[in-house]
């Protein structure tokens, strides 16, 4: 049984690195512009506060 949990651990490890560099690669190398455009479309990037209350106010 303590193989298998430190296998699983392992794995956990490798799954959390992939996945800090796959968002370094996308978001911070611009290496997939559309994603940036998308995520500002969606609103999920960078709004502050005053932004977010004046779509509210628009509405």
């Amino acid at each position: 049984m303590k193989i298998v949990e430190r296998l699983l651990l392992k794995l956990i490890i490798i799954q959390f690195v992939f996945l800090l560099l796959t968002q370094v690669f996308f978001h911070k190398l611009n290496s997939f512009p559309e994603l940036q455009q998308l995520a500002q479309y969606e609103g999920v990037s960078e709004n502050d506060l005053t932004e977010f209350l004046e779509t509210f106010s628009s509405k």
